[in-house]
């Protein structure tokens, strides 16, 4: 049986983070997502940045931040590369 992985990983740079309860609630909506690898769902607080792995196929970078951005937070900016 034929494999393939299509897995991404995506470092999103966020406008500040004003609390430590924002990561809680980035995270959780994050791991709600087909397709998002939840053991590497990492918001870093002091550098207002999300690292994530995912898979591309089954949900886009546009997806991610659209989640994000429901969620009140600024996106500055992405970066995706192959996992």
């Amino acid at each position: 049986m034929k494999t393939t992985t299509n897995m991404k990983t995506a470092t999103i740079q966020l406008e500040t983070l004003t609390c430590p309860s924002c990561i809680q609630k980035i995270e959780g909506a994050m791991k709600k997502l087909d397709g998002v690898d939840q053991e590497s769902v990492n918001v870093m607080f002091n550098a207002s940045r999300v690292k994530v792995n995912f898979d591309d196929e089954k949900v886009s970078i546009d997806e991610i931040e659209k989640v994000i951005t429901r969620l009140g937070y600024g996106v500055e900016n992405s970066k995706v590369k192959a996992a």
